[in-house]
Protein backbone atom coordinates (compact mmCIF):
# COMPACT_ATOMS: atom_id res chain seq x y z
CA UNK A 1 0.00 0.00 0.00
CA UNK A 2 1.49 2.98 -0.92
CA UNK A 3 2.09 6.19 1.40
CA UNK A 4 -0.51 8.34 0.00
CA UNK A 5 -3.15 5.55 -0.16
CA UNK A 6 -2.40 4.51 3.57
CA UNK A 7 -2.59 8.32 4.76
CA UNK A 8 -5.99 8.62 3.32
CA UNK A 9 -7.19 5.35 5.34
CA UNK A 10 -5.97 6.26 8.52
CA UNK A 11 -7.57 9.61 8.06
CA UNK A 12 -10.96 9.12 6.89
CA UNK A 13 -10.71 6.03 9.57
CA UNK A 14 -12.31 8.41 12.29
CA UNK A 15 -15.39 9.16 10.06
CA UNK A 16 -15.81 5.85 9.60
CA UNK A 17 -16.21 4.78 12.97
CA UNK A 18 -19.01 7.62 13.34
CA UNK A 19 -21.02 6.68 11.09
CA UNK A 20 -20.85 2.73 12.46
CA UNK A 21 -22.91 3.46 15.59
CA UNK A 22 -25.89 4.52 13.24
CA UNK A 23 -25.74 1.69 11.10
CA UNK A 24 -25.30 -1.03 13.36
CA UNK A 25 -28.77 -1.31 14.62
CA UNK A 26 -31.19 -4.75 14.55
CA UNK A 27 -33.97 -4.20 12.29
CA UNK A 28 -36.82 -4.48 13.85
CA UNK A 29 -38.79 -7.82 11.98
CA UNK A 30 -37.92 -10.53 14.65
CA UNK A 31 -39.13 -12.74 12.31
CA UNK A 32 -36.33 -13.24 9.97
CA UNK A 33 -33.67 -15.45 10.67
CA UNK A 34 -30.73 -14.17 8.76
CA UNK A 35 -31.05 -10.45 9.39
CA UNK A 36 -31.92 -11.36 13.09
CA UNK A 37 -29.14 -13.41 14.02
CA UNK A 38 -25.50 -12.28 13.50
CA UNK A 39 -22.42 -13.87 13.85
CA UNK A 40 -18.67 -12.90 12.71
CA UNK A 41 -17.76 -15.47 9.91
CA UNK A 42 -15.14 -13.30 8.18
CA UNK A 43 -12.22 -15.28 9.97
CA UNK A 44 -13.95 -18.74 9.89
CA UNK A 45 -12.23 -21.50 8.14
CA UNK A 46 -14.89 -22.04 5.23
CA UNK A 47 -14.97 -18.45 4.58
CA UNK A 48 -11.87 -16.45 5.04
CA UNK A 49 -13.04 -12.98 4.08
CA UNK A 50 -9.63 -11.36 4.27
CA UNK A 51 -7.55 -14.09 3.77
CA UNK A 52 -9.12 -15.87 0.20
CA UNK A 53 -8.27 -15.03 -3.48
CA UNK A 54 -11.28 -12.91 -4.74
CA UNK A 55 -12.77 -12.94 -8.33
CA UNK A 56 -14.60 -9.87 -8.01
CA UNK A 57 -15.35 -7.25 -10.95
CA UNK A 58 -12.86 -4.74 -9.32
CA UNK A 59 -9.66 -7.78 -8.65
CA UNK A 60 -10.30 -8.90 -12.28
CA UNK A 61 -9.84 -5.47 -13.49
CA UNK A 62 -6.70 -4.88 -11.29
CA UNK A 63 -5.01 -7.73 -12.85
CA UNK A 64 -5.46 -6.39 -16.21
CA UNK A 65 -4.34 -3.16 -15.35
CA UNK A 66 -0.90 -4.67 -13.99
CA UNK A 67 -1.07 -6.96 -16.86
CA UNK A 68 -0.55 -4.32 -18.95
CA UNK A 69 -3.75 -5.29 -21.31
CA UNK A 70 -5.53 -1.83 -20.30
CA UNK A 71 -4.72 1.87 -19.41
CA UNK A 72 -6.84 3.95 -17.38
CA UNK A 73 -7.35 7.48 -18.29
CA UNK A 74 -7.96 10.91 -16.47
CA UNK A 75 -10.36 13.15 -17.62
CA UNK A 76 -10.75 16.24 -16.31
CA UNK A 77 -12.12 16.67 -12.53
CA UNK A 78 -13.78 13.11 -12.65
CA UNK A 79 -9.78 12.52 -12.77
CA UNK A 80 -10.32 8.58 -13.76
CA UNK A 81 -13.67 7.81 -12.90
CA UNK A 82 -15.07 7.52 -16.42
CA UNK A 83 -12.37 5.49 -17.34
CA UNK A 84 -12.76 3.20 -14.74
CA UNK A 85 -16.86 3.05 -15.15
CA UNK A 86 -16.38 2.19 -18.72
CA UNK A 87 -14.18 -0.82 -17.54
CA UNK A 88 -16.30 -1.87 -15.16
CA UNK A 89 -19.61 -1.57 -17.62
CA UNK A 90 -21.04 0.60 -15.29
CA UNK A 91 -23.74 3.44 -17.09
CA UNK A 92 -23.65 6.88 -16.10
CA UNK A 93 -27.21 6.70 -16.17
CA UNK A 94 -26.86 4.99 -12.53
CA UNK A 95 -25.50 8.32 -10.83
CA UNK A 96 -27.29 8.65 -7.60
CA UNK A 97 -26.04 11.52 -5.51
CA UNK A 98 -26.40 11.59 -1.71
CA UNK A 99 -25.00 14.56 0.35
CA UNK A 100 -25.66 13.02 3.95
CA UNK A 101 -22.40 12.33 5.11
CA UNK A 102 -22.18 8.85 5.52
CA UNK A 103 -19.02 7.87 4.07
CA UNK A 104 -15.34 7.08 4.38
CA UNK A 105 -15.00 10.09 2.88
CA UNK A 106 -17.84 12.18 4.92
CA UNK A 107 -15.78 15.16 5.53
CA UNK A 108 -15.69 16.55 1.69
CA UNK A 109 -19.08 15.61 1.49
CA UNK A 110 -21.60 18.75 1.36
CA UNK A 111 -25.35 20.16 -0.03
CA UNK A 112 -23.09 21.31 -2.42
CA UNK A 113 -20.58 18.69 -2.98
CA UNK A 114 -22.25 15.61 -3.02
CA UNK A 115 -20.80 11.74 -3.48
CA UNK A 116 -22.22 10.46 -6.61
CA UNK A 117 -23.04 6.83 -6.82
CA UNK A 118 -22.96 4.32 -10.20
CA UNK A 119 -23.92 0.66 -10.04
CA UNK A 120 -24.53 -2.53 -12.31
CA UNK A 121 -25.22 -6.23 -10.74
CA UNK A 122 -21.96 -6.40 -8.89
CA UNK A 123 -20.23 -3.28 -8.40
CA UNK A 124 -20.97 -0.19 -7.22
CA UNK A 125 -18.62 2.99 -7.61
CA UNK A 126 -18.52 6.23 -5.71
CA UNK A 127 -16.75 9.52 -6.28
CA UNK A 128 -16.46 13.12 -4.31
CA UNK A 129 -15.05 15.83 -6.32
CA UNK A 130 -11.73 16.56 -4.44
CA UNK A 131 -11.87 12.76 -3.35
CA UNK A 132 -10.51 9.45 -4.44
CA UNK A 133 -12.72 6.45 -6.02
CA UNK A 134 -14.70 3.65 -4.05
CA UNK A 135 -15.45 0.82 -5.14
CA UNK A 136 -17.64 -1.78 -3.27
CA UNK A 137 -17.54 -5.01 -5.61
CA UNK A 138 -19.38 -8.19 -5.21
CA UNK A 139 -17.53 -11.36 -4.94
CA UNK A 140 -19.65 -14.31 -5.89
CA UNK A 141 -18.72 -16.10 -2.84
CA UNK A 142 -17.18 -13.95 -0.36
CA UNK A 143 -19.45 -10.77 -0.41
CA UNK A 144 -18.81 -7.66 -0.69
CA UNK A 145 -15.02 -6.41 -0.82
CA UNK A 146 -13.74 -2.88 -0.80
CA UNK A 147 -11.23 -1.13 -2.74
CA UNK A 148 -10.01 2.90 -3.33
CA UNK A 149 -8.29 4.03 -6.46
CA UNK A 150 -6.11 7.18 -5.61
CA UNK A 151 -6.82 10.39 -8.16
CA UNK A 152 -2.40 11.03 -8.09
CA UNK A 153 -1.33 12.37 -11.02
CA UNK A 154 2.11 10.76 -10.58
CA UNK A 155 2.40 7.14 -11.06
CA UNK A 156 0.34 4.24 -12.72
CA UNK A 157 -3.30 3.90 -11.13
CA UNK A 158 -4.19 0.31 -8.93
CA UNK A 159 -6.43 -0.27 -6.65
CA UNK A 160 -5.88 -0.92 -3.29
CA UNK A 161 -8.40 -3.11 -1.21
CA UNK A 162 -9.33 -1.55 2.16
CA UNK A 163 -7.98 -2.66 5.27
CA UNK A 164 -10.75 -4.23 7.40
CA UNK A 165 -11.70 -1.45 9.83
CA UNK A 166 -11.88 0.84 7.21
CA UNK A 167 -15.05 -0.32 6.02
CA UNK A 168 -16.26 -3.59 7.95
CA UNK A 169 -16.58 -0.83 10.86
CA UNK A 170 -19.82 0.01 8.88
CA UNK A 171 -20.32 -2.42 6.29
CA UNK A 172 -20.69 -5.97 8.24
CA UNK A 173 -23.84 -5.19 10.74
CA UNK A 174 -27.32 -6.43 11.06
CA UNK A 175 -28.11 -4.19 8.12
CA UNK A 176 -26.21 -5.69 6.00
CA UNK A 177 -27.73 -9.26 7.00
CA UNK A 178 -24.16 -10.07 8.84
CA UNK A 179 -21.96 -10.32 6.26
CA UNK A 180 -19.61 -7.28 4.12
CA UNK A 181 -22.39 -5.78 2.24
CA UNK A 182 -23.59 -2.28 0.42
CA UNK A 183 -26.00 -0.22 2.71
CA UNK A 184 -28.90 2.64 1.60
CA UNK A 185 -29.36 4.63 4.34
CA UNK A 186 -31.91 7.52 4.71
CA UNK A 187 -30.20 10.20 6.88
CA UNK A 188 -30.76 9.84 10.66
CA UNK A 189 -33.16 6.61 10.07
CA UNK A 190 -32.20 3.33 8.75
CA UNK A 191 -31.31 0.89 6.22
CA UNK A 192 -33.94 1.29 3.34
CA UNK A 193 -34.74 -1.91 1.06
CA UNK A 194 -37.76 -2.00 -0.94
CA UNK A 195 -40.16 -2.40 2.02
CA UNK A 196 -39.71 0.86 2.90
CA UNK A 197 -42.55 3.40 2.30
CA UNK A 198 -41.36 6.24 0.11
CA UNK A 199 -42.61 8.90 1.92
CA UNK A 200 -39.66 7.28 4.60
CA UNK A 201 -36.65 7.09 1.53
CA UNK A 202 -34.04 9.42 0.45
CA UNK A 203 -33.20 11.49 3.45
CA UNK A 204 -29.92 13.19 2.83
CA UNK A 205 -29.76 11.91 -1.28
CA UNK A 206 -30.62 14.46 -4.19
CA UNK A 207 -33.78 12.91 -6.53
CA UNK A 208 -35.11 13.96 -9.90
CA UNK A 209 -37.87 12.57 -11.85
CA UNK A 210 -41.46 12.91 -11.89
CA UNK A 211 -43.42 11.40 -8.77
CA UNK A 212 -46.45 13.11 -9.07
CA UNK A 213 -47.69 13.87 -5.46
CA UNK A 214 -45.88 11.36 -4.06
CA UNK A 215 -44.01 13.32 -1.31
CA UNK A 216 -40.35 11.77 -0.09
CA UNK A 217 -37.15 13.28 1.89
CA UNK A 218 -34.90 13.81 -1.32
CA UNK A 219 -33.76 17.13 -2.38
CA UNK A 220 -34.30 18.65 1.24
CA UNK A 221 -31.39 19.98 3.37
CA UNK A 222 -30.78 17.63 6.71
CA UNK A 223 -31.66 20.75 9.21
CA UNK A 224 -35.31 20.68 7.53
CA UNK A 225 -35.68 17.07 6.90
CA UNK A 226 -38.96 16.35 9.59
CA UNK A 227 -40.50 19.86 9.56
CA UNK A 228 -44.24 19.89 9.57
CA UNK A 229 -45.14 20.90 6.85
CA UNK A 230 -42.44 19.61 4.79
CA UNK A 231 -40.53 22.23 3.21
CA UNK A 232 -41.76 22.72 -0.43
CA UNK A 233 -39.69 22.60 -3.95
CA UNK A 234 -38.38 19.75 -3.43
CA UNK A 235 -40.39 17.08 -5.62
CA UNK A 236 -40.43 16.89 -9.21
CA UNK A 237 -37.19 17.96 -10.29
CA UNK A 238 -36.41 17.38 -13.96
CA UNK A 239 -32.20 18.24 -12.91
CA UNK A 240 -29.83 19.11 -10.54
CA UNK A 241 -28.47 22.03 -13.07
CA UNK A 242 -28.64 25.09 -10.41
CA UNK A 243 -29.12 23.48 -7.56
CA UNK A 244 -25.68 23.53 -6.93
CA UNK A 245 -22.20 23.68 -9.10
CA UNK A 246 -22.22 20.59 -10.60
CA UNK A 247 -18.80 20.64 -12.33
CA UNK A 248 -16.76 17.43 -12.74
CA UNK A 249 -20.21 15.68 -11.67
CA UNK A 250 -20.78 13.09 -15.34
CA UNK A 251 -24.88 13.55 -15.18
CA UNK A 252 -26.63 16.26 -13.87
CA UNK A 253 -29.16 14.08 -12.59
CA UNK A 254 -29.68 11.29 -9.66
CA UNK A 255 -32.63 8.88 -11.04
CA UNK A 256 -35.50 7.88 -8.79
CA UNK A 257 -36.13 4.73 -10.77
CA UNK A 258 -32.25 4.22 -10.06
CA UNK A 259 -32.54 4.56 -6.59
CA UNK A 260 -35.72 2.34 -6.38
CA UNK A 261 -34.07 -0.49 -8.04
CA UNK A 262 -30.24 0.17 -6.09
CA UNK A 263 -32.59 -0.42 -3.10
CA UNK A 264 -34.33 -3.63 -3.96
CA UNK A 265 -30.51 -5.12 -5.09
CA UNK A 266 -28.30 -4.03 -1.97
CA UNK A 267 -30.44 -6.45 0.45
CA UNK A 268 -30.97 -9.22 -2.11
CA UNK A 269 -27.13 -8.92 -2.94
CA UNK A 270 -26.84 -9.46 1.05
CA UNK A 271 -29.41 -11.94 1.64
CA UNK A 272 -27.51 -14.48 -0.70
CA UNK A 273 -24.24 -13.78 0.77
CA UNK A 274 -25.28 -14.50 4.03
CA UNK A 275 -27.25 -17.54 2.90
CA UNK A 276 -23.99 -19.10 0.93
CA UNK A 277 -21.56 -18.10 3.96
CA UNK A 278 -24.11 -20.43 6.22
CA UNK A 279 -24.43 -23.00 3.51
CA UNK A 280 -20.23 -23.20 3.41
CA UNK A 281 -19.92 -23.70 7.04
CA UNK A 282 -22.38 -26.56 7.13
CA UNK A 283 -20.69 -28.11 4.66
CA UNK A 284 -17.63 -27.57 5.95
CA UNK A 285 -18.87 -29.21 9.50
CA UNK A 286 -20.08 -31.94 7.67
CA UNK A 287 -17.16 -32.74 5.67
CA UNK A 288 -14.20 -32.31 7.43
CA UNK A 289 -13.11 -33.57 10.68
CA UNK A 290 -13.37 -32.88 14.05
CA UNK A 291 -10.07 -32.56 15.15
CA UNK A 292 -9.00 -30.59 11.68
CA UNK A 293 -12.20 -28.22 12.81
CA UNK A 294 -10.77 -27.98 16.12
CA UNK A 295 -7.38 -27.19 14.84
CA UNK A 296 -8.40 -24.73 12.26
CA UNK A 297 -10.37 -22.30 14.97
CA UNK A 298 -14.24 -23.45 14.29
CA UNK A 299 -16.15 -22.98 16.94
CA UNK A 300 -18.91 -25.75 17.35
CA UNK A 301 -21.13 -23.56 20.15
CA UNK A 302 -21.50 -21.01 16.98
CA UNK A 303 -25.03 -22.09 15.27
CA UNK A 304 -25.92 -21.78 11.97
CA UNK A 305 -29.15 -20.78 10.40
CA UNK A 306 -31.03 -23.80 8.87
CA UNK A 307 -31.13 -23.74 4.92
CA UNK A 308 -34.82 -24.11 4.98
CA UNK A 309 -35.27 -21.00 7.01
CA UNK A 310 -32.92 -18.82 5.44
CA UNK A 311 -34.23 -20.06 2.14
CA UNK A 312 -38.01 -18.67 3.55
CA UNK A 313 -36.73 -15.01 4.37
CA UNK A 314 -34.94 -14.74 0.79
CA UNK A 315 -37.19 -15.87 -1.65
CA UNK A 316 -39.71 -14.08 0.46
CA UNK A 317 -37.56 -10.72 -0.43
CA UNK A 318 -37.20 -11.96 -4.03
CA UNK A 319 -40.78 -12.42 -4.58
CA UNK A 320 -40.90 -8.70 -3.22
CA UNK A 321 -43.37 -10.00 -0.50
CA UNK A 322 -43.13 -6.73 1.71
CA UNK A 323 -42.66 -4.55 -1.13
CA UNK A 324 -44.40 -1.02 -0.41
CA UNK A 325 -46.24 -0.19 -3.08
CA UNK A 326 -45.87 2.82 -5.22
CA UNK A 327 -48.74 5.43 -4.39
CA UNK A 328 -48.10 7.35 -7.24
CA UNK A 329 -46.53 6.27 -10.84
CA UNK A 330 -42.34 7.45 -10.94
CA UNK A 331 -40.88 8.02 -14.04
CA UNK A 332 -36.91 8.71 -14.14
CA UNK A 333 -35.25 11.16 -16.08
CA UNK A 334 -32.85 9.39 -17.78
CA UNK A 335 -32.61 6.36 -19.69
CA UNK A 336 -31.96 4.05 -16.93
CA UNK A 337 -35.75 2.54 -16.92
CA UNK A 338 -35.45 1.67 -20.57
CA UNK A 339 -32.23 0.45 -20.80
CA UNK A 340 -32.63 -1.78 -17.40
CA UNK A 341 -35.46 -3.21 -18.54
CA UNK A 342 -34.14 -4.43 -22.08
CA UNK A 343 -31.42 -6.01 -20.19
CA UNK A 344 -33.06 -9.78 -20.06
CA UNK A 345 -32.35 -12.38 -20.25
CA UNK A 346 -36.07 -12.79 -22.08
CA UNK A 347 -38.12 -15.88 -22.48
CA UNK A 348 -39.60 -17.08 -25.93
CA UNK A 349 -41.81 -13.87 -25.81
CA UNK A 350 -40.10 -11.67 -25.14
CA UNK A 351 -40.78 -11.14 -21.35
CA UNK A 352 -38.06 -10.32 -18.52
CA UNK A 353 -37.37 -10.32 -14.79
CA UNK A 354 -36.00 -7.21 -15.53
CA UNK A 355 -39.39 -5.26 -16.96
CA UNK A 356 -40.60 -2.66 -14.80
CA UNK A 357 -43.66 -1.73 -13.80
CA UNK A 358 -43.08 1.66 -11.70
CA UNK A 359 -46.72 2.20 -11.96
CA UNK A 360 -47.75 0.18 -8.34
CA UNK A 361 -44.92 -1.66 -7.89
CA UNK A 362 -41.16 -1.99 -8.93
CA UNK A 363 -41.10 -5.14 -11.45
CA UNK A 364 -43.88 -6.34 -13.84
CA UNK A 365 -43.28 -9.59 -12.82
CA UNK A 366 -42.20 -9.69 -9.47
CA UNK A 367 -39.38 -11.90 -9.01
CA UNK A 368 -35.70 -10.27 -8.22
CA UNK A 369 -33.80 -10.33 -11.41
CA UNK A 370 -30.90 -11.27 -8.88
CA UNK A 371 -31.47 -15.00 -9.11
CA UNK A 372 -29.33 -14.53 -12.37
CA UNK A 373 -26.63 -13.09 -10.76
CA UNK A 374 -22.84 -15.10 -10.46
CA UNK A 375 -23.70 -14.94 -6.61
CA UNK A 376 -26.76 -16.93 -6.87
CA UNK A 377 -25.15 -19.22 -9.75
CA UNK A 378 -22.25 -19.90 -7.25
CA UNK A 379 -24.23 -20.28 -4.29
CA UNK A 380 -23.27 -24.06 -2.94
CA UNK A 381 -25.48 -26.81 -3.66
CA UNK A 382 -27.28 -26.93 0.01
CA UNK A 383 -28.36 -23.35 -0.27
CA UNK A 384 -29.36 -22.96 -4.07
CA UNK A 385 -31.54 -26.27 -3.34
CA UNK A 386 -33.23 -24.64 -0.66
CA UNK A 387 -33.96 -21.93 -2.39
CA UNK A 388 -35.31 -23.41 -5.15
CA UNK A 389 -37.18 -25.70 -3.23
CA UNK A 390 -38.82 -22.88 -1.70
CA UNK A 391 -39.24 -20.83 -5.10
CA UNK A 392 -41.50 -23.57 -6.00
CA UNK A 393 -43.52 -23.86 -2.99
CA UNK A 394 -44.71 -20.31 -3.33
CA UNK A 395 -45.40 -19.95 -6.65
CA UNK A 396 -46.82 -23.32 -7.40
CA UNK A 397 -49.42 -22.08 -4.65
CA UNK A 398 -48.71 -24.88 -2.01
CA UNK A 399 -48.05 -22.31 0.45
CA UNK A 400 -51.18 -21.21 1.49
CA UNK A 401 -50.26 -18.13 3.41
CA UNK A 402 -52.22 -15.24 2.78
CA UNK A 403 -49.27 -13.25 2.77
CA UNK A 404 -48.73 -14.70 -0.67
CA UNK A 405 -52.07 -13.55 -2.07
CA UNK A 406 -50.78 -10.74 -3.79
CA UNK A 407 -49.16 -13.07 -6.48
CA UNK A 408 -51.79 -13.35 -8.73
CA UNK A 409 -52.53 -16.33 -11.22
CA UNK A 410 -51.01 -14.88 -14.08
CA UNK A 411 -47.86 -13.26 -11.98
CA UNK A 412 -46.93 -16.82 -10.82
CA UNK A 413 -47.43 -18.31 -14.67
CA UNK A 414 -45.05 -15.71 -15.95
CA UNK A 415 -42.24 -16.00 -13.85
CA UNK A 416 -42.73 -19.76 -14.02
CA UNK A 417 -42.31 -19.49 -17.56
CA UNK A 418 -39.72 -16.72 -17.74
CA UNK A 419 -37.37 -19.14 -15.28
CA UNK A 420 -37.88 -22.31 -17.23
CA UNK A 421 -36.98 -20.30 -20.40
CA UNK A 422 -34.07 -18.11 -19.00
CA UNK A 423 -32.55 -20.49 -16.14
CA UNK A 424 -30.15 -23.27 -17.40
CA UNK A 425 -30.28 -25.14 -13.83
CA UNK A 426 -33.88 -25.00 -12.84
CA UNK A 427 -35.03 -28.14 -11.42
CA UNK A 428 -37.49 -30.29 -13.47
CA UNK A 429 -40.01 -29.36 -10.77
CA UNK A 430 -40.83 -26.12 -11.82
CA UNK A 431 -44.13 -27.07 -14.72
CA UNK A 432 -46.19 -24.37 -16.51
CA UNK A 433 -48.88 -23.07 -14.25
CA UNK A 434 -52.26 -22.13 -15.80
CA UNK A 435 -53.17 -18.31 -15.69
CA UNK A 436 -56.46 -17.04 -14.67
CA UNK A 437 -58.60 -15.79 -17.73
Amino acid sequence: MSALTTKCWSVLLAAALVAAVAVAARPGDDSHPLTETFKDWTGHPAIRYLSEPTTDPVADLNRTLQSGQLELRRDGTAGYLRSVLDALKVSTDTQMLVFEKDSVQAPRISAGNPRSLFFNDSVAVGWVRGGFIELASQDPRQGVVFYMLDQAVLGPPSFTRAPKNACLTCHHNYASGGVPGMLVRSARQFSVTHSVPFEKRWGGWYVTGQHGSLHHLGNTALEHLYDEPPPSGTSNWTSLAGKFDTSGYLTEQSDIVALTVFEHQIHMMNLLTRMGWEARVIEYRRTVPEAQRKAEGDDPSDKTVSMEEAAKEVVDYMLFTDEALLPQPIHGATTFAERFSALGPKDRTGRSLRQLDLTHRLLRYPCSYMIYSSQFEQLPALAKAALYGRLWTVLSGKDRDPKYAYLTAADRAAIVDILRDTKRDLPKTFKPLPSAH
